[in-house]
This record gives C-alpha cells, structure tokens and sequence, in this order.
C-alpha cells in the first residue's frame, strides 16, 4: 500500500507551476488533495486533473494574504477530507522591477502573499497538528532567501522574512518537545508559468536564471521531505552555490550581480507592458505547471539524489572502508604467518 493512503495534503498556489506538479506527485500516490488559489479557472482544471488520477480533492477559492481564508479554507479540509497530514506554503507574487520604481503598496500585496500567507498557513496548519502531536509544515523557500538579487526586491524581502519566521517557529515545537515537523525546501530557477503573469516593468520578457529546473524536481524533493525530518532541502547545484557563495564571498556576490543580474533575468524579446498580470487579480485561464522554457530545462538533479540517498551512500562508504580494513587485516596476518613458516625452515 502506498505511503500516501490516507494522507491529507494543503498545498497553497496549487493550481501552477510547483504547486501542481506537487499535487500531480502526491495525488498520483494516493494523497487526498486540497489546493488553495485565487484562479478559478485554474482551481477547477487542477480538481479535474487530480480527480482522474483517482484522488480525494478540493479546490477552495483562498487568497493565501487573508488569514481569515486561509482558516476557513482549513476547517473546510478538515471537514470534508479528514485531519490534515501535510501542510505546503507554495503561494507566491513577486514583480519585476526597479527598487526605485517600485510602489509601497506593490512591496505590501508581495510581502502579504508571500510571507504573510506562509505565516496564515503556518498558523492554521499547527491549530490543528500541535493538539495531535502530528503533522509536517513545508515551506517552499528558494535560493533568494539567502542571497538578494537585483529587480526582485520584494520576492527576496518576503523569502528572507520565511526563513526567519520558520527558524522560531522551528524552536519553539523543539522547545515544547512537539512531534509536529516544519521543512524549508529551497528551489534554484524553475521552468513555471509565473514569468507568463508577475508583475513586470523589465523592458524584456522576464526568465528564470540559467541553469533552469523542472518543476517536477521540485515536487520530487518536497514529497520526499514530507515523509522526514529534515531542517532545510535545497536543491539543485545552482542553490548551494548562491547559499554558500553568499556565505564565504558575499560581496564578490554584490559585485558579480550587479554586472550580470540584470540581463541574466531577460530574454531577447520585449515585455508587452499591457499584459495582465497576477499581483491583484489572478489572470484567466489555466496555464499548468511548465512555463515557456522547455527547450532549456533540466530534468534531473544529481545533487538532489545524493541527498535523497545520502544514508544509503553513507551506509555504503562505510561497508567499503570496514571491506578494505578486513583485507588488509587478512593480507598483514597472512604475510606474518608466511614470514613466520620460512624462518622456521
């Protein structure tokens, strides 16, 4: 039977991108779903597709800046599906832009959707974990948590702002000794359609910086840490490099970024300033999980297999070295005795 029987999973920006390739991986493996999304068309598309694949589900209308949505939300997938298992913050906004061209009430919608709506879902996901003494929260965080990069300001503000809300949080269940679990996973770039809708003053179509990732990836990571108790995942070879560079050279980082940052997050062809865009208003129709960069997405993660594997290459290493101590034991002994049988002679 799978390990998904029975489980119940909210997923937060459910209906795009990593939110649906997510729901896709667990649905597929039995999980009872519930999606949360402004987008209706999207909302309706994701049952649809969810429901085929023999899932329990729930679309729910929520704007995740709304605590009041975001807990009706959860007392309707308590009702309908049962006790929830697995809580993932996956909403997000974000828009493109200059820091100098920026509005306040800009920086207020992003930082409500995409640090306040992780804060909503935090909260009534352990209104209902922490009495049971169960449960795993998983934070879909990114490399921008750690290292800011230039026109995405507000994005890499409220992502900063998850991880430190997480890391109290994380304190606090350890301080109350709570078997409730809590995951950051962190994403390089993914091929999603969010470049198709954000909010955008860039002269040229946004994307994504090189090296680009699947979303399916992603969503492989986050199933494989619901089912453990990991403090951080991050994945992608790009990830380290951003978490870690920032770490040991960061104002190298300033100044690299500074040079490239721009232009590594612009296509070749040029924006169309009157197209809709999601940071008020979700955009019509449903746009699925992939953007428009196929042709140059990987689908494959070396590094999020070793960790994924990490105890079985552990365990390996081990029995290689105790294997190579044995030999060499067995040559040393061996080659006593035979030294010991000549002399006698």
């Amino acid at each position: 039977m799978s390990k998904e029987k029975g489980r119940v999973v909210v997923i937060t920006g459910g209906t795009a991108g990593v939110g649906r390739a997510t729901a896709r991986l667990f649905a597929g493996k039995g999980a009872s779903i519930a999606v949360l999304s402004r987008g209706k068309d999207r909302l309706e598309a994701t049952r649809k597709e969810l429901a085929t694949l023999g899932a329990r589900v729930l679309a729910i209308p929520t704007d995740v800046a709304d605590a009041q949505q975001v807990e009706t939300a959860a007392r309707i997938v308590e009702d309908e599906l049962g006790p929830i298992d697995v809580w993932i913050n996956n909403a997000m906004a974000s828009v493109f832009s200059p820091i100098a061209e920026m509005k306040p009430e800009e920086y207020l919608r992003v930082t409500q959707v995409t640090y306040l709506g992780y804060v909503h879902g935090t909260m009534a996901a352990l209104k209902r974990m922490r009495p049971r003494d169960k449960g795993i929260i998983i934070q879909v965080g990114s490399a921008l948590a750690y290292r800011g990069i230039p026109l995405q300001s507000a994005y890499c503000a409220a992502k900063h702002a998850v991880v430190g809300f997480t890391a109290s949080l994380r304190t606090e269940l350890m301080h109350d000794n709570s078997r409730v679990r809590v995951c950051l996973v962190h994403l390089p770039a993914v091929n999603t359609p969010q470049f198709s809708w954000v909010k955008s003053r860039l002269s040229r179509r946004a994307q994504p910086v090189p090296p680009i990732y699947q979303p399916e990836i992603i969503a492989k990571a986050i199933h494989w840490a619901s089912h453990r108790d990991r403090r951080e995942i991050l994945v992608g070879f790009p990830t380290y490099r951003a978490i870690w560079g920032n770490k040991i050279a960061p104002s190298w980082a300033d100044h690299f970024l500074a040079a490239n940052g721009f232009m590594a997050q612009q296509t070749q062809q040029p924006e169309n300033p009157s197209r809709p865009d999601n940071l008020w208003e979700p955009p019509a129709g449903d746009y699925g999980c992939h953007g428009d960069f196929d042709a140059r997405a990987t689908s494959h993660s070396p590094l999020l297999w070793l960790t994924m594997h990490r105890k079985q290459l552990a365990l390996a290493a081990v029995a290689v070295i105790a294997l190579a101590g044995l030999r060499a034991g067995k040559n040393k002994f061996f080659g006593r005795t035979e030294c010991c049988s000549s002399h006698d002679l």
